[in-house]
């Protein structure tokens, strides 16, 4: 483990990534910064973005809806969250999402950190307006299993996915 160092970041500040997952993640906090206590990212998503049915071994996953709406199935029950909206799923819990707005902007907190080399090998500088590529889920599916940290479980568990 690294020292934590302090962080402070304005809104739009921090490193952009283009996930092949779907989606642009800002990152507020790595785990270098944290001494690995925690990742936070703010993920950028247009409707229809939606994750396969996934676990996190060793992590706990808090989202945190900023703006729009998404529909998340977590431990098989599923629910609606819009702005102001948080979700918890604890570690190994079987979870997706799907956003349903146009837009949804969710910070992703990961307690502890050790998820991020699975997230950076997924992912790919974003371009200047924030948006890039398609969605590749066997970049996804291959980071997985490189590095840990996440468990594809199947295909997105929502009826109309």
């Amino acid at each position: 483990m690294h020292t934590a160092v302090p962080i402070v970041r304005a809104e739009n500040e921090g490193e952009k990534r283009w996930f092949f997952g779907g989606g642009v993640h800002t990152w507020k906090a790595t785990a270098a910064e944290t001494g690995g206590t925690f990742i936070l990212f703010e993920d950028l998503m247009d409707r229809g973005k939606t994750t396969p049915l996934h676990a996190h071994p060793e992590v706990d996953e808090t989202l945190y809806v900023v703006e729009g709406e998404i529909v998340v199935q977590i431990g098989g029950v599923e629910n609606t969250v819009g702005r102001g909206g948080v979700t918890f799923a604890p570690r190994g819990t079987p979870h997706a999402f799907r956003v349903t707005s146009d837009v949804a902007r969710v910070l992703t907190l990961q307690t502890p950190g050790s998820a991020e080399s699975f997230f950076r090998d997924a992912s790919e500088p974003a371009n200047g307006d924030g948006h890039a590529g398609n969605v590749d889920i066997g970049r996804v599916q291959a980071s997985a299993k490189r590095n840990g940290g996440t468990e594809i479980l199947g295909p997105p568990p929502f009826s109309d996915a």
